[in-house]
């Protein structure tokens, strides 16, 4: 079983020479705009490779030179690729620990009994597989306290100054630019300290770790601590740290983004995969830094650039902004600006359908989507139960209404995400109905007082009870069950997975297992479709999104040597977290002022989710507004380029089985 394939989904075939040319004169071309050494590989485990790899050489390096190495070492879930590999080069004999003195980069305040503890991990990923003495780890004291934290953060900086000052520092580049805890704000030459997590790197934290309960406060060797390093490797991985990345390395330095400081260190590496490379100039825009391989959704890329550069739509174009803005390569490849506005006006006309069924009977040589079979059978999986209606809602309803058999699979249960407020209400109508059509009976009443009482005394972070949970559970598919109907979807094609995985009861969610791919297989088997509609919005920052992808494309995987998979397309939607870019989108649905209204309401079904719903994440937005902002937003970038205007739309890409 296939378990992580959304990591594998390559939007573009990004050219190796832009990522790792082959002479040191092209890579100071391409880099140009670049501050920091950046180190570009195909994947997670590559770069995994490089990272272990430079810490052993720096280890043979400074043991020889003066016979130990300090290492300060952070314990983030993006480091444990590399600390596996760094465990199999010391089996296999190519590194030795034996002189290596280690510090950790930070640890959490308070340690609570069974919480997360950056030493604990480093111990269980890493130390405790290798020949280090002992005596040589090091962490801030754990006994310290608030009243004692300022002589024990000097004590621990001192400590390292006593073993000659850290030689490598190995940390991760969180995605808000934190390096170890130093998150936005922290100063430049901020030291040794305590410092306040924030909500969502809490959140972030418990899933790393494992956890239920995770400390407000931890300790953290500040920038300054950190720049001091005679080496630093930081890596990051995966698409939701690209602007990231790119702020941190081509940006200013600037106290939003710490790990901007990185600039000012002679011997900083950062290494990343592509998907985390996507906004450096060199990947994004290369024709600013170098001759390109001109694909078609590069040159797309570059003319959706260019009208923005000039503020013209894509058919006033002239041979002189191409020339004047460093495109002159399409010139000559095409003869004149206007054979390249033509092309992509014509590629970007095409991806526009108001049929994403297919249209009976039309050729449909130049549309997104096939005329036959018609009707087609449809399954839209929701990662949550109503991503399906906040990210394709237009479509869905176009689906529909066009008699395609359309069928909602619904992958958790979404229980977490009701809040105590709601479910109370839902409790007190419970309780009346039952006083008066005579329901009250003695099991009930029990129930009712055992699920108030705990209430009234439930902590923060605390388990819901299992009654709680299934009342939450039911509460989100009658919010889906009417959605659906108010749509038009046929109640026996509503289906509740409740993946395994998520059925934890907390914030941290289970591993995918086969047990949860078996259950969408089952559900694809038995509809045969013609169409898959799947999340391809990985940035949901509790990571449930990308779990229930890989379960989809897992169960694909498995399924695709099935005849009737050859006549299966699967399109990936957005929108609750982000929204394609215009020069990936294949297939979009303009939706009009009243479908948007309608798709608004389906929305507001969802009750439970507007107000009160408790992960909404950075963007303050409630669901539907960023919706329709981005589905406007949408539209709004077609009409700048010369096509049609409309109210809204919604965007897909195709994904291609690997």
């Amino acid at each position: 079983m296939k378990t992580d394939l959304t990591s594998q989904i390559k939007l573009d075939q990004i050219p190796q020479r832009y990522y790792r040319p082959a002479s040191e004169l092209q890579l100071a071309a391409i880099t140009r705009e670049e501050k920091i050494d950046t180190r570009i590989y195909e994947n997670v485990a590559a770069g995994s490779q490089f990272v272990a790899r430079e810490i052993a050489r720096y280890i043979r390096r400074y043991t020889e030179m003066k016979g130990k190495c300090v290492l300060a070492l952070g314990s983030g879930v993006n480091t444990h690729g590399a600390y596996a590999e760094l465990i199999r080069l010391y089996q296999a004999g190519e590194v030795s620990f034996a002189n290596v003195i280690v510090y950790t980069l930070s640890e959490f305040f308070p340690l609570i009994p069974e919480g997360p503890s950056t030493l604990k991990k480093l111990r269980e990923v890493l130390l405790d597989h290798v020949d280090i003495p002992a005596g040589n780890i090091h962490s801030i004291d754990e006994t310290i306290t608030r009243d004692t934290m300022f002589d024990g953060c000097r004590d621990y900086e001192e400590a390292i100054a006593a073993d000659g000052g850290i030689d490598v520092a190995v940390c991760e580049l969180g995605p808000n630019g934190s390096i170890a805890f130093n998150e936005p704000g922290s100063r430049r030459m901020s030291l040794c300290r305590l410092v306040l997590l924030g909500h969502d790197l809490r959140h972030k934290i418990a899933n790393d770790y494992k956890v239920d309960s995770v400390p407000t406060t931890a300790i953290t060797l500040g920038m300054e601590n950190i720049l001091q390093a005679r080496r630093i490797l930081t890596m990051g991985w995966g698409e939701q740290l690209d602007t990231t990345v790119a702020a941190a390395v081509e940006g200013p330095e600037t106290e939003a983004v710490p790990a901007s400081f990185l600039q000012e260190h002679p011997h900083v590496k950062l290494v990343i995969d592509l998907p985390a490379s996507d906004s450096l100039t060199r990947i994004s825009h290369p024709w600013k830094v170098s001759s390109c391989e001109w694909t078609p959704k590069l040159i797309r890329r570059a003319i959706v650039w260019l009208c923005n550069l000039t503020g013209k739509p894509i058919l006033k174009l002239t041979d002189k902004d191409y020339a004047d803005a460093g495109l002159g390569e399409l010139l000559a490849l095409y003869g004149s600006a206007y054979n390249v506005n033509i092309r992509i006006f014509n590629d970007l006309q095409h991806t526009i359908t108001g049929w994403p069924g297919g249209k009976p009977d039309a050729d449909d040589t130049y549309r997104p989507e096939r005329a036959k079979p018609f009707p087609k059978r449809v399954i839209v999986f929701s990662p949550h139960p109503d991503d399906d209606v906040i990210s394709m809602g237009g479509t869905l309803k176009r689906l529909v209404d066009q008699k395609h058999d359309v069928h909602v699979a619904y992958e958790t249960s979404g229980n977490i995400a009701v809040g105590d407020e709601d479910m109370t209400r839902y409790m007190l109508v419970m309780d009346a109905v039952g006083e008066r059509f005579g329901l009250h009976s003695p099991e009930f009443q029990a129930k009712s007082r055992e699920i108030f009482d705990f209430l009234r005394t439930k902590e923060a972070g605390e388990v819901d009870l299992p009654d709680i949970r299934f009342l939450k559970t039911k509460i989100r598919q009658a919010e889906a069950r009417t959605a659906c109907h108010y749509i038009g979807v046929k109640p026996e094609n509503v289906h509740f997975l409740n993946l395994p995985f998520y059925e934890t009861g907390t914030i941290k969610k289970g591993d995918l297992t086969e047990r949860d791919v078996e259950i969408v297989k089952n559900l694809i088997s038995s509809v045969r479709p013609h169409q898959i509609f799947v999340a391809g919005d990985l940035a949901d920052p509790h990571g449930t999104h990308k779990v229930c992808t890989d379960a989809v494309l897992a169960a694909i995987d498995e399924l695709k040597g099935e005849p009737w998979m050859a006549d299966c397309r699967i399109w990936m939607y957005r929108g609750a977290w982000a929204e394609w870019e215009i020069d990936h989108i294949e297939m979009a649905v303009p939706i009009s002022p009243e479908e948007l209204r309608f798709k608004r309401n389906s929305i507001l079904k969802h009750q439970s989710q507007m107000e009160n719903a408790p992960f909404l994440g950075d963007d303050n937005r409630l669901f539907w507004q960023r919706s329709e902002e981005r589905n406007r937003a949408t539209a709004q970038l077609y009409q700048n380029l010369g096509l049609a205007s409309y109210e809204a739309i919604e965007a897909f890409v195709e994904y291609h089985p690997l």
